[in-house]
Order: structure tokens, then C-alpha cells, then sequence
């Protein structure tokens, strides 16, 4: 089937370089996903545009796609099921939770002349960057692109209540699935909390399993992926 590949913040389809050919190695068709401002050189681009994006794919897919989103963009994966409950699969959420509706995308850093730039290693120290190493930290750093505010700070309408219904799959890199179910039963994902059909999945990683276990991430997709 066609999965949609969305990357976090700073990221653009190129982080899915490596589980790109164990997906198609596995018999399906990964569509990673270029998003407005990550990657294009736009300065302007707004959580709008990337929505549109991320629509056009799933509308151009051959059948129903899986979508998958990474980090922030859980966000954007749950987005197309609000949009798109019939032609959605299944959403995949890696390494985090989508945003409620009225909250912002990802206001978690200042902009800087407008743009979000990556912040560096310091936040990110702990489970969430402990499997790379010094030069794949330098790699992302230096290819890291800094995100626009327009989508940072744009803010999150959900609209159909049929986007519950959309079978969902949390990959936990840096947690486990029993600390993501505390938080889903804190309330601290209330979008998560209202899905019909739930499953937690353990992948040993920090923060960016697409870069540290590809193949181990394909597997998991592949064996997530309706038939």
C-alpha cells in the first residue's frame, strides 16, 4: 500500500532515505512527503500550506493510504484523518502525540528574523539523541533547516469527530508504550485518548529511529500496514 512519510521539524523527505528502500524491499510504496518551508527555501510557508501538502498526497495515493507522521508531525498525520477520515487508512505516530484542537503546531522555540532554526543538542540530550553519534549529530545539525513560524506558531483546527475512528499506531522510540499510556490516561493526549482503535509499539531508538534503526522502523510499518 502507499505510506506517507512526514518528518518533524528541521527535516525534510530526505530523513526518510534509508527506510524508503526496506519499505519497497517489504512489497509496499513509501511517498515521503515534501513539506512547504522545510526544504523548498520558503521563508513564508504556513501550517496551511503544509496541510495542503500533506492532502494532496494522501488524495493522489493509489487506494487508501497509511499515514505516517513523525514528532511534530503526528500533528500533520492527524490533520489528513480529521480531513480525510474515509480515504485514511491508518495514522502512525512516531516519537509523539497530535495537538488538540486550538493549540499551536509547534510552538516550542523563538523564531529567529522568522524562522524556528534548530536549537541544537542541549534540549535534546538524554534518551531522545543518546544512539547517534558525534557525526551523525553534525549531519543533522548542519542540515537542519530552519522552520517558519507561520508554521510553528499556526494553529491546530480539528473538525471531524470521524478522525476517531481512524485506527492509529504510537511508535515509542524514546519512551516505552507503558509511560505513553500514562500520559494518554493523564490527559496529556487527548486526541489520542478518543481513538477507537489504539496500539502501542516499542522501537529501541532515541527520538529519530528513521536515522538510527531504518530497517527496524520498515518492519514496523510494513507489519502495521492494513491489508
Amino acid at each position: 500500500m502507499d505510506i506517507l512519510l512526514i518528518a518533524g521539524l528541521w527535516l525534510d523527505g530526505s530523513a526518510w532515505d534509508d527506510v524508503v528502500p526496506a519499505l519497497e524491499a517489504l512489497g509496499h510504496r513509501p511517498v515521503p512527503i515534501s513539506l512547504p518551508g522545510q526544504g523548498d527555501g520558503s521563508a513564508s510557508a504556513t501550517l496551511d500550506d503544509q496541510v495542503a501538502a500533506v492532502l494532496a498526497a494522501v488524495d493522489s495515493a493509489s487506494g487508501a493510504p497509511m499515514v505516517v507522521g513523525h514528532s511534530a508531525a503526528c500533528t500533520l498525520a492527524w490533520l489528513a484523518a480529521d480531513a480525510r477520515p474515509e480515504r485514511v487508512a491508518k495514522v502512525v505516530f512516531i516519537g509523539g502525540f497530535p495537538a488538540a484542537d486550538g493549540q499551536r503546531y509547534a510552538d516550542l522555540f523563538e523564531p529567529e528574523d522568522g524562522v524556528t532554526p534548530f536549537p541544537g543538542w542541549g534540549p535534546f540530550e538524554g534518551p531522545d539523541s543518546a544512539d547517534l553519534g558525534e557525526k551523525a549529530r553534525r549531519d543533522f545539525a548542519d542540515a537542519a533547516i530552519p522552520v517558519p513560524a507561520g508554521v510553528t506558531k499556526g494553529v491546530v483546527r480539528l473538525r471531524d469527530e470521524r478522525r476517531f475512528g481512524v485506527p492509529v499506531l504510537v511508535v515509542c522510540p524514546e519512551f516505552t508504550p507503558a509511560q505513553a499510556r500514562e500520559w494518554i490516561a493523564a490527559g496529556d493526549a487527548p486526541e489520542v485518548a478518543g481513538v477507537e482503535h489504539l496500539d502501542l509499539v516499542d522501537i529501541d531508538s532515541g527520538h529519530w529511529p528513521m536515522i538510527t534503526e531504518p530497517s527496524g522502523l520498515a518492519r514496523l510499518l510494513a507489519a502495521a500496514a492494513p491489508r
